[in-house]
């Protein structure tokens, strides 16, 4: 059968590799062409656009691209009415996906979304979109199944979150090899900075998580480069010897680090399951936080106090991201209660998670659909 996987950002394509394999066991045919990036392409799929040419954040920054956005949009459409697909499959990535969903299911397609819009977090009105245009949704987080169902009668299958299955063979590589292969010192502990995988991010975030670094003498912070930037554009940040830099090894990089400062996103979730004490950090363009605070009504912005539905990790948004503040949190993850209390935190949130098989759930779950859909019409 033929799938059509549309996923917009590195979290995407990370778990988008993964449904590509699971779907390729499931169904030995399968034919798979996609919008991700170099995993999913790796997994199998052929790539039709990667996430680096769409990675736009904040309202602002949508505006002003907004041509290359539609675009893209025109382009989607044409590609795959050429493709043909038995189902288009979104993940996450609401803004473009639901366009497509609404295009897709008035021209026939099957429509699949793994990994929900979080419109739980703000515009809970695009229910009505989702009703509409998506024939079945797989869901990843907990509470995720009673919001669809209780609250709007639209039924989803809740997989559990495919990190779990992403973190599970990760094992931390011999330190010191680690170290000696990416120029840091063998004897301070790590403090890990993952400032985002956008450069609008990375330029909001990574000077104020840099200034704390001279508080710090008996530690080293090493930057986790994201696989959708270059290693060039980190060079400015890079001129104190205090500060190691490393690129495609987040996940060593974590399973190496006492602690982590951490833009909100999928990256809270991966510290968290990789046991990494963490504080978490967000400063958005100005004009895009004024908007985005008027319609998000939650009470937390990372994944792990939403999940728990308390504060397990500390967040410094907006104008509570100083260089005092960020340090004053810092050290008290680095020994003592609170480091403690949040590893404990931990272990109960991979617990809500759901256990291990998101990915081989939702293949499973999709090829079945599938497979049913073709006898019926067959008939």
């Amino acid at each position: 059968m033929k799938y059509y996987i549309i996923a917009g950002e590195a979290s995407g394509d990370l778990h988008g590799s993964n449904l590509i394999r699971a779907l390729r066991a499931q169904d030995a045919a399968a034919d798979i062409r996609c919008w991700g990036g170099d995993l999913m392409e790796k997994a199998g799929g052929r790539l039709v656009r990667h996430y680096k040419e769409m990675a736009f954040m904040g309202f602002s920054e949508v505006l002003a691209n907004i041509g290359t956005i539609l675009k893209s949009i025109r382009f989607c459409k044409e590609d795959i009415q050429a493709f043909q697909p038995d189902v288009v499959i979104f993940i996450d990535y609401s803004g473009f996906n639901l366009r497509i969903a609404q295009w897709a299911k008035e021209h026939g397609y099957r429509t699949n979304y793994y990994i929900s819009p979080q419109i739980w977090a703000s515009r809970e009105g695009r229910i009505k979109k989702i009703k509409r245009d998506i024939d079945a949704m797989y869901v990843i987080l907990p509470f995720e199944k009673d919001f669809y169902e209780k609250k709007y009668g639209f039924p989803v299958q809740f997989v559990g979150h495919p990190l779990i299955d992403a973190l599970g063979d990760k094992k931390a590589p011999d330190p010191m090899a680690f170290r000696m292969e990416n120029g840091l010192d063998p004897d301070r502990p790590i403090i890990a900075l993952l400032p985002g995988s956008r450069k609008q991010e990375v330029e909001k975030m990574l000077n104020v998580m840099l200034s704390i670094t001279s508080r710090f003498p008996d530690y080293q912070f090493v930057i986790g480069g994201a696989p959708s930037l270059d290693a060039d554009f980190y060079a400015p940040y890079l001129k104190d010897p205090r500060v190691g830099f490393v690129t495609h090894q987040t996940y060593a990089l974590l399973l190496n680090a006492h602690a982590a400062l951490v833009t909100s996103g999928t990256a809270t979730l991966e510290t968290a399951l990789l046991k990494v004490p963490q504080v978490v950090c967000y400063k958005g363009n100005w004009l895009s936080y004024q908007i985005a605070k008027r319609i998000i009504t939650l009470n937390y912005i990372s994944l792990v106090n939403l999940i728990m539905d308390r504060e397990v990790v500390k967040e410094l948004i907006q104008g509570d991201l100083t260089g005092s503040r960020l340090r004053t949190e810092l050290e008290q993850i680095l020994e003592g209660p609170k480091r403690k209390a949040q590893l404990e935190a931990y272990d109960a949130l991979e617990k809500k998670l759901g256990g291990k098989g998101a990915s081989e759930k939702t293949a499973a779950l999709i090829v079945a659909d599938l497979r049913k859909s073709k006898e019926k019409n067959a008939l």
